[in-house]
């Protein structure tokens, strides 16, 4: 399973993570930040945990290019 989580408040709005990892993220119209695609929001931090082991390597890749660190990748 991978879960990937978003603090979607500090978001900058560079689109990296969207450019590295389009299944997983877009940009909102509304206020220009990221949003994490099917994810539960709890207090600010997105999360979404899917049992597709495909998505780790891109999101992995976004969470690394993201300049300020907001995304958090695991596989558990």
């Amino acid at each position: 399973m991978v879960v990937i989580t978003l603090q979607r408040n500090k978001c900058i709005g560079c689109n990296y993570c969207v450019e590295l990892a389009p299944k997983q993220f877009q940009m909102s119209k509304k206020d220009g930040k990221s949003v994490l695609l099917h994810a539960i929001d709890k207090k600010g931090f997105f999360t979404l945990k899917s049992n597709d082991e495909h998505i780790l390597e891109d999101s992995h890749n976004a969470s690394k290019a993201c300049p300020v660190k907001i995304i958090s990748v695991k596989s558990v």
